[in-house]
Parts: C-alpha cells; structure tokens; sequence
C-alpha cells in the first residue's frame, strides 16, 4: 500500500471526525471528491487506487481531473470549485507528515479556485408548481411518496440532504405541526408546516407506519433515499408535467429549483428577507439577496413607486444636409 492510502484514511478519520467533527453531510461531500479522483487517477495511470503515488496527484493530474469534472460530468464552475477546496484540505494535511513532497504539494495548492458568474435563480411559478405536484401517480405507493416529498419540499424549502435525511420522528404533525432538520454547519432548525401540507403527511405517514428513526421516505425496502434518487424522480416527473405545462420545457429543474421556490413564495407574500434567511438556514442573511435580485415583480413595483424624470423624448437632428447625409450612411 502506498503513502496515499495511510494518509487518506487519517485525513477522515483524525482531521474531519475527530479534530474538525465535520458533519455527515461535509464527509459525504469529502469522500465522493475522492472517490471521483481516485478512479479518474487510476484509469488515467492503470494502477489501483490504494498502489497511487503522491507523483501520481501532482498538479498536471488534479488539473485534468478537475477539467474532467466541467467538460465530462458537466459540473459548474462552483461544483468544480467545491471539490478543489476538498483536495486543497487533503493536501495541507499531507504536507505536515510529508515533507518529502513539499514541492508537488504546494504546486497543487497554487491551483486557483475558478471565477463564476451569478447565474440567475431559477424557481417555478405557480401553474407549474401545480402541474409538478400532480405528475406522480398518486394510485400507486412511490407516486404518494414522491407527492409528499415534492409538497414538503416547495413548501419548507428543505434543501436535498436534510429531506433525505428526515426521520419519521422529525416530522410532527399535531398542534404547531412543523420538520426539524439539522442543515449545513451542523445547525438545527424547525419550519412550521402549512394545514395543506400537514394533511397530505398525515396521511402517508399513516400509510408509511415508521417508527420515529426510520427515514420518512424511504424505498420499498426500508432503505433511505439517495439524492441521485431524489434527482432521478424529479427529472422523471418534469417530463410528465411538461406535457400539461410547456413553460418547464426550457427550465432547469433541480431539488434546488424547489428551495427557491420556496423562497420566492415566502417574498411575493410579503416576508421579509431576514425572515427568509431564518427559514432557509442561510448563516449570512445576505444569502438571500439573491432571491431580491430575482423578483422582477418587486422591481416593477419599486419602479411604480418613483418619481419619473420630467423630460420629453427627442431625436438627435443634424443641423446641415451634408452632416445628414453622413449620419444616414
């Protein structure tokens, strides 16, 4: 076994979950960026990944490995940017113990983060959100989980890690009906559920019959529900709500597209943006002036609000035939 493998297996053992306590969620995301680059390594040099060599991460391969991710699975530049920061970590442990590498390291630690625009935040409008919610086949058992999972999800604005990783017990249905979930940097958070929404869990909680630690939506096994799963059902019921609602044809839909959504709803009903942040578990409250930025509609309004400019519209008329004839070519 090569010093990789050792130093790998102490990174997420000493430095994550003992000295970070990194939560499950930021080991997830750890492990698949290696995961991603070990096979990518190992089909690119032919050698297994527990017999790879420091020379064989140096920064020609991390930067291949790292285009690979944009041009073959189509990440962003932010998804691109996520995985680097978690080879950077790596790194910065393995110089301590690893001096001998002290040049090939610090190459890959000089590989700059990419610059990305602010893309716009997508999120559907109502017809669509009604057109998405009556794509599952509510006559059989996954199209009434699915409904359940895809009403939660617009109206709490869960992001994909903490609907799946929901237990029946962190869902309460009785008086101040809400879901407790525990969202990124390891933080807790409850969202009230609307009478709408508490009467479609009820039911299928009813129907799902799980104890409190079970996940609430799970596979016909029991199993919890993968994000690829989640992702995979959603792209399925685009495709049927598409044919009820042509305006999906040319929208990105993602778990994501469901938080802003939710969002948007929250700010066309008038909360404030504080609130906002509150209920989406957003650290800095500026998060969500995105959402702001979005809103055409309160843009429109704040334009209706202004005093416009007394002046009268003109034409640039040029005082001299020839200058006229110039101006015309």
């Amino acid at each position: 076994m090569s010093p990789i493998a050792p130093t790998l297996q102490l990174f997420f053992t000493e430095r994550l979950i003992n000295q970070r306590q990194a939560s499950p969620a930021t080991i997830t995301s750890y492990r698949t960026t290696f995961q991603l680059l070990l096979r990518f390594v190992g089909d690119r040099t032919g050698k297994a990944p527990s017999a790879l060599e420091f020379t064989d991460l140096d920064a020609e391969a991390i930067s291949a490995f790292l285009q690979h991710l944009e041009t073959d699975r189509h990440n962003s530049a932010r998804s691109r940017n996520a995985r680097l920061a978690a080879l950077r970590s790596l790194f910065r442990f393995a110089a301590v113990r690893h001096p001998e590498h002290a040049e090939l390291i610090g190459q890959v630690l000089a590989i700059p983060q990419k610059r990305c625009d602010r893309t716009d935040v997508s999120f559907l409008q109502p017809h669509e959100v009604d057109a998405l919610l009556a794509a599952p086949d509510r006559s059989r058992w996954e199209g009434r989980r699915d409904h359940a999972l895809l009403l939660l999800a617009i109206q709490t604005g869960l992001r994909l890690s903490e609907l799946t990783g929901l237990t029946c017990g962190d869902i309460q249905l009785g008086p101040g009906a809400h879901a407790r979930c525990r969202g990124k940097g390891r933080k807790q958070r409850c969202v009230p559920l609307t009478p709408a929404t508490t009467a479609v869990l009820r039911v299928w909680f009813h129907e799902r019959h799980g104890h409190p630690d079970q996940p609430a939506f799970a596979t016909r096994t029991g199993r919890r529900l993968s994000d690829d799963a989640v992702e995979a059902r959603l792209n399925l019921y685009k495709d049927i709500a598409r044919q009820r609602c042509p305006s999906l044809e040319g929208k990105r839909l993602s778990p994501h597209t469901l938080r802003h959504t939710c969002a948007m709803n929250l700010l066309h009903s008038g909360v404030d943006s504080a609130v906002i942040a509150l209920w989406l578990g957003h650290t800095d409250p500026r998060s969500t002036a995105a959402y702001l930025h979005a809103d055409m509609a309160i843009k429109e309004r704040a334009l209706a609000r202004t005093t416009p400019p007394t002046t009268k519209p003109g034409r640039y008329r040029p005082p001299d035939d020839l200058l006229a004839f110039l101006e015309s070519l």
